[in-house]
């Protein structure tokens, strides 16, 4: 059984001049779910000193930090030549175009900022807000969705979905899938870990791990964007920016634990 997209009307409301759209909203519920998770995570974690002004404190540099972090994310990682040649448009965020890589980078200053702010350490407040991130993606992906955006390349399994905007071939829709490996999955997998104490750094490098991995796995059924196809090696340019995640992720939590590792001595130092 083939589908089709339910073509939704892109703008939620209107108010005379002023449109409000889904996916603006879809902006507004991760930041509504960034705090709400993140005060029952303060709560969780009330021997380690966090508090539920801590989370708002953060969602303030941490919009920063997406928004800007993102815009030039996609202006440097996607189309650095168009921009180039029309700089002023890169200043036109409502015209679309955001990356997620770029977003991460901007709020892991944002977040460089906060710690310096208030005298912590870095990767404690990232290990904090980590699990905080995946279902706020989770709603980017189904402002995607609504948007008929990013759709997936062509399939002929029997989930398919037609997306007339693009032609009658059956597609992915792979902003589904992100929304349940990237969103959903990755919250359940982080929330799990971090629930015990781990090594500062580890939760960090996790998440690192986990959505490199995720992001990298569903490529495979999302479209490449038209201005650039696949690159090296069949890739497209987001599994070439999942990469780096990944690699670092991987390393982040093995100098997490043996960090850890050697801040405990074994009965074997002890005697020397």
């Amino acid at each position: 059984m083939t589908l089709v997209h339910p073509q939704f009307d892109p703008i939620a409301l209107q108010l005379g001049p002023v449109a409000i759209r889904w996916y603006g909203l879809m902006y507004v519920v991760a930041f509504v779910l960034f705090v709400v998770i993140g005060r029952l995570r303060a709560r969780r974690s009330m021997l380690t000193g966090w508090r539920a002004v801590d989370v708002d404190d953060m969602l303030f540099y941490g919009v920063f930090g997406v928004i800007l972090g993102g815009r030039l994310g996609y202006v440097l990682f996607y189309k650095p030549a168009y921009y180039l040649a029309h700089p002023l448009e890169a200043f036109a965020v409502w015209q679309g175009g955001m990356s997620f890589h770029g977003g991460l980078i901007g709020v892991a200053v944002a977040l460089a900022l906060y710690a310096r702010s208030r005298g912590r350490r870095w990767l404690d407040v990232t290990d904090f807000v980590a699990p905080l991130v995946p279902l706020g993606l989770a709603a980017g992906r189904l402002g995607n969705f609504i948007n008929g955006e990013l759709w997936g390349r062509a399939t002929h399994a029997g989930w398919g979905m037609v997306f007339p905007q693009v032609d009658t071939l059956p597609r992915h829709p792979s902003q589904l899938y992100q929304f349940a490996l990237e969103g959903v999955l990755l919250f359940v997998l982080l929330w799990i870990y971090a629930g015990r104490q781990r090594p500062m750094g580890a939760v960090s490098g996790a998440f690192l791990l986990g959505y490199g991995g995720l992001r990298f796995l569903a490529e495979f059924a999302r479209e490449p964007d038209a201005f650039l196809g696949l690159l090296a090696g069949g890739l497209t340019m987001g599994q070439w920016l999942s990469l780096p995640m990944m690699g670092g992720g991987v390393a982040l939590m093995l100098w997490a634990h043996a960090r850890a590792g050697k801040a405990h001595p074994t009965i074997l130092d002890r005697m020397k």
